[in-house]
This record gives C-alpha cells, sequence and structure tokens, in this order.
C-alpha cells in the first residue's frame, strides 16, 4: 500500500493521466467513495494502488473521456454511476413505471443538506414544503416524505396523480394484506369455459423441448457472438418450423385468441382470455368499500395488465402490433410465447407492492403531502389543499412553498397519457392529452418550441403566488434547443447555476456522451 496526501496524489495523477487533475478533484473522488479515505488525527492520505484501481476501471476512464468531451463542470456524481437498480427503483418508487421519470436520489442531492465543489449551498430544510408541478409518478413527493420535507404535486393526467398518490398514503398492513389475498383468490376461483392452464402446461413442455434441441443456453449464444449463425435467417427458419406445433394446440385445447371486439385498447392488446381475468378482477377491486385500497388493488392489477399486454418481450416499451403466435424473442434468444393468463404476474406484483410500502413505511418522515390533478398553469393550490387536508393548508398558507424540483416534459418526445391507454380503458379516468405541454404528437418543430416555452413559462407564473420569498426552483431538462433562457424570461425569472448530469442509460442507440441540464431559476 502506497499512502500519499491529497496534493502528492494530485501530482501523480497529472503524471499518469498527462492531464491536469487538481487536489479538488482528488477530493471529489474521495468524498462520493471513488476511492478509500485513508489516515488518521485529520490527515486525509489515499492509496496510489486505489486511486489508479479507479483511473483503470470502466467508469474511470468513461468519466475521464465524457469530461473531456463536454467539459469539466460535468458533474460526475449526478451520474449515480455506483447505484445499482434496486438503489435507483428503491421501495414504492417501483410500485408501477412511468416513462421519463428521473431517479430518487437525484433529487435528494438537490433537496438533503450536504455540500460538494458543484451543490455549494442547502436550499431546503427539513418542514419546508417543496412543490412539483409536473408530478408525474411522484418521485419527488416520495423522497419529501422520505426526507422531511413537506410536499405538492400537481399533474394534468389523472392516473398519474393516481400513481403518486398510492406511493405515498399509508396504510393499514393488516387490511391491506387481507384486501390483497381476496383479491388474489377471486382469480383462483375464476372459471372459464376453455382450459387455459392445461393448453400452456403443454406449451411449456413442447417449447422447452423446441429451445433445448435449437437455442440451447450459452452454446447457442457463443455461436451468435461468433457470428457463425445468422440470427435472423435461424431464427425466422425455427419460428416456422415451431407454428404448427402451436395451432395444433389451440386447435386440441380450443383456445380463443382475439376477443370479439377491437373498439378499444383493452380489445386489441390482450389475448381473449386474459381480458376476461381482467374483468373479473377488477369487478372484484370495485367491491372494495376503502378507497385507499381499492386505489393500491387497481394499480396493482394496473401494473399487472400492462406486463400481459399481447406483444413480444422486447417490444414491451413500445408496441408494434398485437403477438398472438410464439416468436422468436431476440432479448431471451429462444421460443417465446405470448402470455394468456395474468395469475403469475398478478401474484408476483401484489406481494411485491405488500413489501415496498412496508419498507417505505419504515422510511417516510411525519409530514404532510398534497397529490393534484389539475393543469399547473391555472390551478389554484392553496384551494386545492385545503379540500384535501386543512391542516396542511394552514401550513403552506404561513410558510408558503420554499421551492420547485420538477422535471418538465422534454419537447415532442413522449406522450403522456397515451403510455398509459390501457389504465385509461381499465379505470375510465377522462384523458386530457389535449393539455399535456410538449407531447410526441406535436412534433419538434417551431411551432412545438414556441407552444413548449410558453406552457413552462406559464406555470411558473402561476406557481410564483405560492411561492415564499426568494425561493429555488430546479428544472431537470434537456434543453437541446437552448428554450430555457427564454423560459426564465417569460416566468420573470432568471438562471443563477446550471448543473450538467451525465446521462448514462439512454434508450437510445446513440452512445456518444451526452449529458442534461438541471437549471437553477430564482425570481427576478
Amino acid at each position: 500500500m502506497s499512502l500519499v496526501s491529497i496534493p502528492e496524489a494530485s501530482k501523480w495523477a497529472t503524471e499518469y493521466l498527462d492531464k491536469e487533475v487538481s487536489p479538488a478533484n482528488i477530493s471529489y473522488l474521495v468524498q462520493y467513495g471513488r476511492v478509500k479515505k485513508l489516515g488518521e488525527n485529520g490527515s486525509t492520505l489515499v492509496d496510489l494502488g486505489d486511486l489508479k484501481k479507479y483511473y483503470e476501471s470502466y467508469n474511470g476512464k468513461r468519466e475521464i473521456s465524457w469530461k473531456n468531451n463536454l467539459g469539466s463542470d460535468l458533474n460526475w456524481t449526478l451520474s449515480f454511476d455506483n447505484l445499482r437498480e434496486k438503489d435507483t427503483t428503491k421501495h414504492v418508487h417501483r410500485l408501477h413505471p412511468y416513462k421519463g421519470k428521473y431517479i430518487p436520489q437525484l433529487v435528494g442531492y438537490f433537496i438533503d443538506t450536504h455540500t460538494d465543489d458543484f451543490k455549494r449551498e442547502i436550499y431546503f430544510k427539513t418542514g419546508d414544503i417543496i412543490l412539483d408541478p409536473f408530478m408525474g409518478s411522484g418521485t419527488t413527493i416520495i423522497q419529501s416524505l422520505e426526507m422531511g420535507i413537506h410536499s405538492v404535486g400537481i399533474d394534468v393526467s389523472e392516473f398519474n396523480t393516481m400513481i403518486a398518490s398510492c406511493k405515498a398514503s399509508h396504510y393499514d398492513d393488516e387490511y391491506l394484506q387481507k384486501a390483497v389475498r381476496k383479491m388474489l383468490a377471486s382469480l383462483d376461483t375464476f372459471e372459464s369455459d376453455n382450459k387455459i392452464r392445461e393448453f400452456e402446461e403443454e406449451l411449456l413442455a413442447e417449447l422447452a423441448k423446441f429451445n433445448n434441441a435449437y437455442f440451447f443456453g450459452s452454446d447457442f449464444k457463443y455461436s451468435l457472438n461468433q457470428g457463425s449463425v445468422n440470427e435472423s435467417r435461424f431464427a425466422t427458419e425455427k419460428e416456422r418450423e415451431f407454428l404448427p406445433i402451436y395451432q395444433k394446440l389451440l386447435k386440441k385445447y380450443s383456445i380463443k385468441l382475439k376477443q370479439d371486439k377491437s373498439d378499444s385498447f383493452l380489445d386489441v392488446w390482450f389475448m381473449d382470455n386474459v381480458r376476461r381475468e381482467i374483468d373479473h378482477v377488477f369487478q372484484t377491486i370495485r367491491k372494495e368499500k376503502d378507497v385507499k385500497t381499492r386505489k393500491i388493488l387497481a394499480l396493482i392489477l394496473s401494473r399487472t395488465i400492462r406486463s400481459c399486454r399481447a406483444t413480444t418481450h422486447s417490444d414491451l416499451a413500445t408496441l408494434k402490433e398485437p403477438q398472438l403466435t410464439t416468436y422468436y424473442c431476440y432479448k431471451h434468444k429462444k421460443i417465446c410465447k405470448p402470455l394468456f393468463s395474468i395469475k403469475t404476474m398478478l401474484n408476483r406484483y401484489a406481494f411485491d407492492t405488500l413489501n415496498r410500502i412496508k419498507e417505505f413505511d419504515r422510511l417516510r418522515k411525519p409530514v404532510y403531502y398534497s397529490t393534484i390533478t389539475g393543469d399547473s398553469r391555472a390551478v389554484n393550490i392553496f384551494e386545492k389543499v385545503e379540500k384535501q387536508n386543512p391542516e396542511f393548508s394552514k401550513i403552506l398558507k404561513e410558510q408558503k412553498i420554499a421551492g420547485i424540483f420538477c422535471s418538465p416534459p422534454y419537447v415532442g418526445q413522449i406522450d403522456y397519457h397515451e403510455q398509459h391507454a390501457y389504465a385509461y380503458d381499465l379505470l375510465g379516468f377522462k384523458r386530457k392529452d389535449d393539455l399535456e405541454i410538449g407531447p410526441l404528437y406535436r412534433g419538434q418543430g417551431m411551432e412545438a418550441r414556441r407552444s413548449y416555452a410558453q406552457g413552462i413559462a406559464d406555470v411558473l407564473n402561476n406557481c410564483k403566488k405560492y411561492l415564499k420569498d426568494d425561493p429555488d426552483i430546479f428544472l431537470v431538462a434537456n434543453d437541446k434547443y437552448n428554450l430555457y433562457p427564454e423560459i426564465a424570461e417569460r416566468a420573470g425569472m432568471k438562471i443563477v447555476n446550471q448543473f450538467k448530469r451525465p446521462v448514462l442509460n439512454r434508450t437510445e442507440r446513440d452512445r456518444n456522451p451526452y449529458s442534461e441540464i438541471i437549471f437553477h431559476f430564482k425570481v427576478k
């Protein structure tokens, strides 16, 4: 072990990397656990072997490369590259899928009480009130509850508000467990006029035999990696080969695939038996008398049916066309089948939900929250909160809101109502697509950008009425069209700081270094 001081480590790293590495850079690595802090009596030392190991690691090389491309002001801490998926989807944050949400640690970074080389002041303290006018699935609300900060969230989508409300609600554990078991038991006793279970058992046995013969584990994948097998051609050939087996079993068990109607999302994207199971379970849920319990059961069912849509595993997030036959799965590298029952998924998500609610219940602090369905450009926050919670309303009117942390929609990237079309069909909520700011269907042209900038500015101008003096406003944005300076001006605000964050886990094929900005606004 070769122990050196921070200045000595800086000098060594500068020579090793052949570029300037300041003592602050080394301190940054120590502060965030990239290298281990050693030494006694207040003297910080690092092990050069540990430092070298970091610079040779994948993330170490990537950090250097990205900073060379995007600038030394890139805040690598905000990449959260050291976290596992289970950390970024902790407790209730994973109760329901949602496109376009940020990870809870990003919220925590800005609303907790730490400082570093980039975040040099504390913006929020325990007992403050924080606002998210683009609440989505409620990440800011949940993190605020975990960190002892009151919160208000607003979203134009009624289903989004339901997701956030279900995550934030406090439940009677014993009562909820009984309700969940009753819901699951209702599906166990559901009788259909076909033999789905026997059909699936025989189909799975045939698939196992076929896949073991032609797509056997690592051997097949190794052949693909070596280029000795043309995957597309081989997959098409084997799909056709298995199809008669599948069709024979459908006929043997008289399995009906399509529903009689095709008028709605639920009609088109679900097998006939799956749809009947959905309707049966939903009728059971509707009989639940406790409103909070009824909503969380409906959310479990919504999460379930999202995973049971008639599509391939690789197309689950971006539906292409209904998949009603067996198919070669490019994700699992074998022949897979569509789902004919929701039973397995419903059980899995039900108990997962119970466990996540329990975990969050141990962490949450006794602070207030409010989730509001409304247009943030016009909603009266004081009135809405007073109707929901008079006690919180008193605190809100006395203190006012300390600031905003949110991620506004990006221009022309997501249709927020359409991503949950199945839930709107199931729950009967009224869609308000026309009130979305910057939806995908409006594109990214000049008119769409102009409308977007005005929409975000209108939200900020409305929210200003409820903010205390000198609030801190943080907006997470992919501002490739440089709209946020204009938005700040239209909202009577100014940009006082920008935190550049590397985005590591992108879904696009483009893997070039890419960042987004967390804009820090102040009212003029």
